[in-house]
């Protein structure tokens, strides 16, 4: 990484892995993406990102290519120049909130299954671990209504900054 203090090198970096494991996209999608949203509003242009990350022409235009399908980033051009400048999405916290509540409502869903699955199947089972069960689900349903709560706030942010 090219023209980056050692100390953006190592953000990027821990950035990148926690959003690999995260959202489950390949690593370098997601040290492109630390990069953008560590990177200014006037975003990058694509041989700067290339360059910065040190990854092939190909492999950088797939994986930002990725980013955009995901929306997690965005371009723009600028008046008489041909070239894109990509930036995180300036709410990408929204995009990420959204995934992550719909993932669970997966492991709530889930953990339904398993419940009910046990209870025909295996009734002793389903009797000591019943309540394991139920004691997850009211994590994960309180964590979903954080999120959701979040989300609220983080669309009043988004109107009130637009009017």
């Amino acid at each position: 990484m090219n023209n980056v203090s050692d100390d953006k090198k190592q953000l990027i970096e821990e950035i990148g892995l926690a959003l690999e494991e995260r959202m489950g996209i390949s690593p370098l999608a997601a040290r492109i993406y630390a990069l953008l949203i560590l990177s200014s509003y006037e975003g990058l242009t694509f041989e700067a990102i290339r360059e910065i990350i040190g990854a092939s022409k190909s492999s950088t235009s797939i994986n930002i290519n990725v980013l955009l399908q995901l929306k997690h980033i965005e371009y723009y051009t600028k008046p008489g120049d041909r070239k894109r400048y990509f930036k995180g999405s300036k709410y990408f916290q929204i995009n990420f909130l959204k995934q992550h509540e719909e993932s669970i409502g997966g492991e709530i869903s889930l953990i339904e299954k398993i419940i009910a699955f046990n209870e025909v199947h295996y009734p002793e089972k389903f009797v000591h671990e019943k309540s394991l069960g139920k004691i997850m689900q009211k994590y994960l349903k309180a964590h979903q209504e954080l999120i959701r709560n979040t989300l609220v706030e983080l669309d009043e942010y988004k109107e009130n900054e637009n009017s």
